[in-house]
């Protein structure tokens, strides 16, 4: 896990796919928020697509790579969560998304979490991929 979130940190330029609600991909820049016991933590805003998007299908999977050509595909099914003190802590790690929800009680601000997740690491050092349960 250590290293799935790491790699999340450093590659903070994240691709995060879903089905659309007409059952098309759909993919957009995202970024990962924080680890809290052992759950990746996201968010939004309940009145973007991406959210409808979740609420219709909640499997997703994101992809980001680093500059030397190393990759991660995380795959999962999100859980909404209402936790006050996980959105006050992403409020207050986040300058961005402090910038959009001011507080942690924001209605339209939105908290998930990845269960069922799977992380592959890979590269073209020839070395098989990594794979972790997360």
């Amino acid at each position: 896990m250590k290293e799935v979130v790491q790699f999340l940190k450093d590659n903070t330029v994240q691709y995060f796919a879903t089905v659309g609600l007409d059952g098309r991909p759909k993919a957009r820049p995202f970024q990962f928020m924080l680890e809290n016991e052992g759950k990746l933590y996201f968010c939004t805003s309940n009145e973007k697509e991406v959210y409808k998007e979740l609420q219709n299908n909640p499997y997703i999977e994101l992809v980001t790579s680093s500059p030397e050509f190393a990759w991660m595909r995380l795959s999962g099914k999100t859980v909404f969560s209402n936790d006050l003190e996980i959105k006050a802590t992403i409020i207050e790690a986040s300058p961005l998304v402090k910038s959009i929800y001011q507080t942690a009680e924001n209605p339209i601000f939105e908290i998930f979490y990845l269960e069922e997740a799977e992380a592959v690491i890979a590269d073209f050092s020839g070395n098989p991929p990594k794979v972790y349960a997360c």
